[in-house]
C-alpha cells in the first residue's frame, strides 16, 4: 500500500510571496532524499526546496513563476517502500564542484587555509514539513534601503536590466508598480532624463550618475561573452549601493602574531584528532569579540531615520566566503559564548554546508560585523567594502615575516595586515585607529582575550 505525503515550503525566514524561478522535477519522477524540487528566488538568496525522502512525484503543486510562502504545497510525493532502491543520478549541485576557497590568514595556505570543510554531519529532519532548504546564494541587505516592490515587479524590473533604485513609486506608501517600471523605460528610450527615485540617494540625497558609454569591443579582436551568476547579479546592485551610500574609510594596521602562530600550532594536532583545523580566523574571531565590547559603536547598525544608532547586545561575526556561484557570508552566532576550539569545529562545520550548499537562512542572517580573509591567497592590504546594515568590516591580508626593532636591534616578527573600513557616519577617525590596534593587541597577546 503506498504512502504519500504534501512537502511544503519549509521556514524561509522573514521572507513571503517569493517567485518560483525553476520546476526542477515533473509529475511521475523518482527522486532521492535531498534531490531538489523547486527553486525560489528573494532579494537575499536563491533557495532549493528538497525532497525530504526518496519516492516518487505523484502531484505537482507549483509551476514556474508561482509565488509562495512558507506551508504553501510544494508536490505530493509517494515514498519508497520500506527495503526498495531509488536509482539515484549524479547531482550536479555538488558532485564535481570546485571547492571553496574559504578565507583564511595563514603564512603559507593550501588554498586560504580555512578549515577543509568537514561533511554535513547535522541530524535527519523527521518531519518532512521542516525539512529546510538549501540556500545557493546570499548577499545580507538592508531592508530600510531597498526599493519598494513585490517580488514579481523585481523580476519584470531585472528582465527590463532597469535598476529599481532609479524608478519612483507611485503606489501607496512609494511601492513601486508594473506601470513605473514600463514609464522608466520608456522615458529613457525616448531619451528623455531618467526619473529618479526619493530614496535613490542616502539621506534624501538623489545621486544622478551618467551611464556607461556603449563599447563595441569585438572591433579590436576576438571576444567572449559569460553571464554572471544569479547571486552575482544580485550582489552587484548590493554592493554598488554599499559602496555609493555609505562613506567608507580604511584604517590600516599590523599585528605581531608570532606568539599567536606558535600557539596555534601546538595546539593544532589536538583540533585535527576533534576533526578540524586550528586556523587563525578563530583567533580573529575571538580578538573582534573583545574589540567589539571594549568599543560598542562598532557593533551597532544605523536606525532607518540616518540618527538613531541601534547598539546591539549579541556578538555574532559574519565570515565572508568566496564560492563558485558568489560571495556568501554565513554568521557565526554567540561567538562571546565559545571557546577557540568550539569556534574552530563550528567554523568548519559551517564551511563545509556552504560548499554543500545547505546553509539554512539562520545560517546568514543576524551579523554584527564581518571578516573578510584574502590572507591565503595574498596582498599586503585592500578595502573591503561593508557589509550594511554593519557598520564596519575587517579585511585581512597574507602575514610576512619583517624585522622589527624591539628598541635594542631587529627581531624577525610574524606580521599581520589589517584592513579595517568603517561607516563615517557613524565612527570616527580615532577611534576606528583605536580600535584596530586595540584588536591587534589582542592577537599580539592571547592572554589579554581572557580579560
Amino acid at each position: 500500500m503506498s504512502n504519500t505525503i504534501e512537502i511544503k515550503v519549509p521556514d524561509i525566514g522573514d521572507f513571503s510571496d517569493i517567485p518560483v524561478i525553476e520546476v526542477l522535477v515533473s509529475e511521475g519522477d523518482q527522486v532521492s532524499a535531498e534531490d531538489g524540487l523547486v527553486t525560489l528566488e528573494s532579494d537575499k538568496a536563491t533557495m532549493e526546496v528538497p525532497a525530504p525522502e526518496a519516492g516518487t512525484i505523484r502531484e505537482m503543486k507549483l509551476k514556474l513563476d508561482d509565488l509562495v510562502s512558507e506551508g504553501d504545497v510544494v508536490a505530493v510525493l509517494e515514498l519508497a517502500a520500506t527495503g526498495d532502491s531509488v536509482p539515484v543520478e549524479n547531482d550536479d549541485s555538488s558532485a564535481g564542484e570546485p571547492e571553496i576557497e574559504s578565507d583564511s590568514v595563514e603564512p603559507e595556505p593550501e588554498q586560504d587555509s580555512r578549515p577543509e570543510p568537514e561533511t554535513d554531519s547535522e541530524p535527519a529532519v523527521e518531519q518532512p514539513s521542516q525539512n529546510l532548504p538549501r540556500v545557493i546564494g546570499l548577499e545580507a541587505v538592508d531592508p530600510a534601503k531597498v526599493p519598494y516592490a513585490s517580488p514579481v515587479i523585481r523580476r519584470f524590473a531585472r528582465e527590463l536590466g532597469v535598476d529599481l533604485g532609479r524608478v519612483a513609486g507611485s503606489g501607496s506608501k512609494g511601492r513601486i508598480t508594473r506601470e513605473d517600471v514600463s514609464g522608466f523605460v520608456k522615458s529613457v528610450m525616448a531619451g528623455a532624463a531618467a526619473p529618479q527615485a526619493a530614496t535613490a540617494g542616502i539621506g534624501g540625497l538623489n545621486l544622478d550618475f551618467p551611464s556607461l558609454p556603449e563599447f563595441d569591443f569585438s572591433r579590436y579582436g576576438d571576444i567572449e561573452k559569460q553571464s554572471l551568476t544569479r547571486i552575482q547579479k544580485i550582489s552587484a546592485g548590493h554592493l554598488h549601493r554599499n559602496w555609493v551610500g555609505i562613506p567608507h574609510v580604511t584604517q590600516n594596521d599590523q599585528a605581531d602574531i608570532t606568539d599567536m602562530e606558535a600557539f596555534r600550532l601546538a595546539n593544532a594536532d589536538e583540533a585535527i584528532a576533534q576533526g578540524f583545523k586550528l586556523t587563525p580566523l578563530v583567533f580573529l574571531i575571538k580578538a573582534m569579540v573583545a574589540s567589539l565590547k571594549k568599543f560598542p559603536q562598532f557593533n551597532a547598525s544605523l536606525d532607518s531615520d540616518g540618527e538613531t544608532l541601534i547598539l546591539k547586545k549579541y556578538f555574532n561575526v559574519g565570515i565572508a566566503v568566496d564560492t563558485p556561484e558568489g560571495l556568501m557570508v554565513p554568521v557565526i552566532t554567540e561567538c562571546d559564548r565559545k571557546g577557540i576550539m568550539e569556534l574552530g569545529a563550528e567554523l568548519a562545520e559551517i564551511s563545509g554546508r556552504a560548499r554543500e550548499k545547505k546553509l539554512k537562512p539562520q545560517d546568514i542572517q543576524g551579523g554584527c560585523i564581518s571578516i573578510s580573509s584574502l590572507g591565503g591567497i595574498g596582498g599586503t592590504g585592500f578595502t573591503p567594502i561593508i557589509n550594511a546594515p554593519e557598520v564596519a568590516i575587517l579585511g585581512v591580508s597574507r602575514s610576512s615575516m619583517k624585522p622589527v626593532w624591539d628598541g635594542e636591534s631587529f627581531k624577525p616578527r610574524l606580521m599581520l595586515p589589517l584592513s579595517l573600513s568603517y561607516d563615517h557616519r557613524v565612527i570616527d577617525g580615532a577611534v576606528a585607529a583605536r580600535f584596530t590596534r586595540f584588536l591587534a593587541s589582542r592577537l599580539e597577546d592571547l592572554r589579554r582575550l581572557t580579560l
